[in-house]
């Protein structure tokens, strides 16, 4: 029984079993190691979008281009966990803090000793943006500062509020009174289009993801 509206997002696990976490590598056991040996539109697909996104974030990363298997995994990884998370019955990992946050905190910490013992001049720089006057160069520095610390949490929060936002809305359209016959029509047309929607938002809120990974990369390496 749901006590409330946000406990669509509990895994119901059960006497210590933790299937619903399964879901989040569903895409392993669903994509077999034979559809990457013989052609097959699915192969295509993943080929092509794993292409499209290395070469949009390529040129982001002008030294280090070898960190670009960080965000196409991540890309890859949370855009079929999003996709899943549409299904019935399936629990999504990506509105469960604790998830988006085992995803940022790790890649932010890395970056952070990688740029500080290995490029801490470039970092330094970053802290003051070009042609900031004097006065303001201790404000800028903690603003700049205070934004660093927080970027594991925005990425985490950004894509468990877009995720959440979307199935909340799913839900409450579901909860529809349709007692009304003529309302019908009109409930369904709007969950076809909202789940459009959600479809194009799982990719997108992986893009972003991704992208703002490569972007703080950028800052630490070259």
């Amino acid at each position: 029984m749901m006590t409330n509206l946000f406990s669509i997002f509990d895994p119901s696990t059960p006497n210590f079993l933790f299937s619903n976490w399964v879901s989040m590598f569903l895409f392993i056991f669903l994509m077999p190691s034979f559809m990457w040996k013989y052609s097959s539109r699915p192969k295509f697909f993943s080929f092509t979008l794993t292409t499209y996104i290395f070469k949009e974030f390529k040129p982001l990363i002008k030294k280090s281009s070898y960190f670009l298997i960080f965000p196409v995994t991540f890309f890859t990884f949370i855009a079929y966990n999003n996709l899943f998370g549409l299904a019935p019955y399936i629990f999504t990992g990506t509105s469960q803090l604790v998830f988006t946050v085992t995803l940022a905190l790790p890649i932010w910490l890395t970056l952070m000793f990688y740029g500080w013992l290995n490029n801490t001049s470039n970092l330094l720089i970053h802290l003051i943006p070009q042609s900031t006057p004097v006065f303001l160069m201790p404000f800028m520095v903690l603003v700049e500062t205070v934004s660093n610390m927080i970027r594991p949490l925005t990425l985490a929060v950004r894509l468990t509020a877009n995720m959440v936002a979307g199935h909340l809305l799913i839900v409450l359209l579901n909860s529809t009174d349709l007692s009304y016959i003529l309302l019908t029509p009109l409930v369904f047309s709007a969950k076809q289009m909202l789940l459009l929607l959600e479809l194009a938002v799982a990719f997108i809120q992986a893009y972003v993801f991704s992208v703002l990974v490569t972007l703080y990369a950028s800052e630490f390496t070259n």
